[in-house]
């Protein structure tokens, strides 16, 4: 069969869509360019909004981003099932799109964090974390000044109570309520993280690990068995 095809989106202000694509190829899968302003996803299996500044983050963290012209096509595609893993400023926008609930605000200590952070894998039943062990720790790159997640207590619960926390820190970099470090939607085909996997695919780049390769194996799993 045809190599799966996991599209790239690029923001202007975007700073991880290459190192995104390096670790889709890496797993075997081929990366799909997809710009802000495509009105079209090509065909793409699955979808990776990355990192970085988006239209330099005015107004707020993905504020814009949520309405550029390729968002009206993946809002209605995530939900019809595409998956979708958003990290950084990919879960803010995200949550700015209401693909997922909450919001990433300014961390605790009002500075810029940039370290390599330990987290646990929650739940390994989503379209991205299946090759993942039920509360496997793991070690990912976090560099974020807004990653603070903050929901209603009723959402908070009810994230909680259907097993929609994904990861969570250990050792809460940022203030982020219930140490939530990643969330996914009802249908699990939706993923916001705050953490890089991205930055840690290689061993001589890859920060203290590979663990980021995980998230993408388990996407391609998903897709060559579907």
């Amino acid at each position: 069969m045809s190599a799966a095809r996991v599209g790239v989106v690029t923001f202007p202000g975007t700073l991880d869509d290459q190192d995104a694509a390096r670790a889709v190829h890496l797993v075997g899968a081929q990366a799909v360019p997809l710009w802000h302003a495509d009105h079209d996803l090509k065909g793409v299996d699955a979808v990776f909004l990355p990192g970085g500044f988006s239209y330099g983050d005015y107004l707020r963290c993905g504020a814009i981003s949520r309405f550029a012209p390729l968002m009206d096509e993946l809002i209605p595609a995530a939900r019809a099932g595409l998956p979708v893993l958003g990290t950084c400023n990919g879960f803010q926008i995200l949550c700015e799109a209401h693909l997922l609930p909450g919001a990433l605000t300014r961390n605790a200590s009002l500075h810029y964090v940039c370290r390599d952070q330990r987290v646990r894998v929650e739940q390994n039943d989503t379209a991205w974390t299946s090759a993942f062990g039920q509360g496997q720790e793991i070690v990912l790159p976090v560099k974020h000044g807004e990653g603070r997640y903050v929901a209603s207590a009723d959402t908070i619960a009810e994230l909680e109570a259907t097993g929609r926390v994904v990861v969570r820190y250990i050792g809460n970099p940022n203030g982020s309520m219930n140490d939530i470090a990643g969330i996914t939607n009802e249908a699990g085909n939706v993923v916001g993280l705050m953490p890089h996997p991205e930055h840690a695919v290689e061993e001589l780049v890859g920060a203290p690990s590979t663990d980021g390769l995980g998230f993408f194996t388990s996407i391609l799993k998903k897709l060559v068995n579907a």
